[in-house]
């Protein structure tokens, strides 16, 4: 499992599932980061914590606890996520 903590910078995945519960879970989604969502790493703070990214056109700034609830993977290798595609991911379906 690929989490959004380990991706190297400037790369582009998409989320895949967010894993905690409860008032976390919401806390991140809320942010934006939701299942299928396009996110691109623009960069680390010097002590490598807090992680800059580019979600749905706009910069955010999360911790790498937070990160590593977030799985990702490659921008390129998954398709639209169909019936639950939110729009964000450039997919081409709408």
């Amino acid at each position: 499992m690929d989490t959004l903590k380990d991706t190297s910078i400037g790369t582009t995945v998409r989320i895949v599932k967010i894993h905690g519960t409860g008032a976390m879970k919401r806390r991140i989604m809320d942010m934006g980061l939701t299942r299928g969502c396009r996110v691109v790493i623009r960069k680390a703070a010097p002590m490598g914590d807090p992680l800059q990214l580019t979600v749905r056109g706009y910069e955010l700034s999360l911790r790498k606890e937070d990160a590593a609830m977030i799985e990702v993977a490659p921008a390129d290798s998954l398709n639209c996520v169909g019936q639950n595609c939110d729009g964000c991911s450039g997919c081409g379906c709408h």
